[in-house]
This record gives structure tokens, C-alpha cells and sequence, in this order.
């Protein structure tokens, strides 16, 4: 059976890094992007070069249609979705939540969570055995933030990725009868492009001493937990939670 996995937000960072490592264990990919086209267009480039299948859609995973209308493009142009990385996540400015606002909490809640309901939502109908598929793997990205709470910075990214963290446990509860395994990463301080739109680009190398093994980590390394969870060596493994971060 053909591999085809569906990962959001995979343009840059994690999502970029994952889909190169899913193309060399064997995957056709759907690089699933918001705004940057030149850069999906690159990492789908990439993945052909590898040999393997892959497209590049634009969708907003945030809008429930947008959803809808990227899942049915896979169908289409791809095949039978065996994979699923809910990947895609924002933070903004650096604050206090004695300063957040309504505004700024529903932008967050959509894009990280909204999203990533909506995604699991399109996966459980094409994979679970009782509608007729063949079972499959979700990898929700989660962050440490969800246990170290983000104080002073991203309390309100925080609690979204303590969502991503209930809804990994409660919808792998639902489906391990039906042939699907869910389960998480949960990246620490990590060398990518988010930290700037905080308003901190080098938030990683602040941070570095108070990890353990005092350095940040690489995309790649987030990507390896994620196909490991994503492989037949994971097969009963579900609900389950990797923390890459360096042991902090």
C-alpha cells in the first residue's frame, strides 16, 4: 500500500524537515502551506528529487472549508491518506496575560487548535476502519510549553498546545479500535523561524543554559521522533507523548 501523508504548516521548520524525512522512508506528501508558495514549491521540489510523489497545497487549516477542500485535493491528486502531522502553530508578541486580548486568543485557539480538530476530524473519516479505510497514524506537534506554561511570554500558546496535548489522548482513545494511532511530539527550544514572529529570534540561544544538555534543537531531530511514531516500529504505541527538548 502506498504511504501518502498530509503535513501542515510544512513549508519551513518542523513541517519542511518532516516532509523530507517522510520522502526518504518511502512517503508521497502533501506539503500543506498558508502564505510562503516559493517555499512550499522548494520542499516539494526537494521530495521529487527524492523520487517520491508530492504536491503543494495552499489552505488556511484554521477555516473548517479550507479543510475540507484540502483533504478532498489529496484524495484526488494523491490517493488514500495513510498519514496525518498536525504541524501548523503560531505565537505573537512576547506578553503578560494581563495584556492579551480576545482578538489575539481566537487567532491562537484557531490556528492551533481549530486546525488541528478540523484535520483529525478529515483523517478518522478516510483512515478508521469503520468507515471503510485501511487504519493510519496522526503525530500531533505539540511543545513543552504545554507542562512549562509559558510564563512571561506565551501563556496563551501554552494553554493551545495543552489542548493539542488532551485532544492527542482523548482521540487516540476513541480510534485504537478502528486501526488509527494518535499520539505527540512535544519540541522544546528549537532553531526555527517562530521565535522571530514572538519577537525574539534568538530566544533559543537565551534559553540554551537552562536545558540540559545545553543547546537547541534541530528541526531534524524533531522530524525523526515524528516518523518514528509514524512507522510500523510504533504500531502499539498510541496516546503516547515524546518530549524533544533536550531533557528539560
Amino acid at each position: 500500500m502506498t504511504k501518502i501523508v498530509l503535513i501542515t504548516g510544512a513549508s519551513r521548520g518542523i513541517g519542511a524537515a518532516t516532509a523530507l524525512l517522510a520522502a526518504d522512508r518511502g512517503y508521497d506528501v502533501c506539503v500543506n502551506y498558508k502564505t510562503n508558495s516559493a517555499a512550499a514549491d522548494d520542499v516539494v521540489a526537494a521530495i521529487r528529487g527524492k523520487g517520491r510523489r508530492a504536491i503543494a497545497v495552499q489552505a488556511d487549516v484554521a477555516q473548517e472549508a479550507e479543510v475540507v477542500r484540502l483533504f478532498e485535493t489529496v484524495d484526488r491528486e494523491l490517493g488514500q491518506l495513510t498519514a496525518l502531522v498536525n504541524n501548523t502553530g503560531v505565537l505573537e508578541q512576547q506578553t503578560k496575560v494581563e495584556n492579551l486580548t480576545a482578538d489575539r486568543l481566537n487567532r491562537i485557539f484557531a490556528t492551533n487548535v481549530t486546525s488541528a480538530f478540523l484535520c483529525c476530524r478529515e483523517a478518522v473519516r478516510r483512515m478508521s476502519t469503520r468507515h471503510g479505510g485501511q487504519g493510519g497514524a496522526i503525530v500531533n506537534v505539540s511543545s513543552m510549553a504545554s507542562r512549562l506554561g509559558g510564563a512571561f511570554e506565551y501563556v496563551d500558546y501554552a494553554a493551545s498546545k495543552g489542548a493539542i496535548d488532551t485532544l492527542t489522548r482523548g482521540l487516540a482513545l476513541e480510534v485504537a479500535s478502528e486501526g488509527i494511532r494518535v499520539n505527540a511530539v512535544r519540541p522544546g527550544a528549537i532553531y526555527t523561524d517562530i521565535h522571530a514572529s514572538g519577537g525574539e529570534p534568538g530566544r533559543v540561544e537565551r534559553v540554551a543554559k537552562a536545558i540540559p544538555m545545553q543547546r537547541g534543537g534541530q528541526p531534524q531531530e524533531v522530524a525523526a521522533a515524528i516518523l518514528w511514531l509514524l512507522s510500523d516500529e510504533a504500531t502499539y504505541t498510541t496516546g503516547a507523548f515524546i518530549d524533544v527538548s533536550g531533557g528539560r
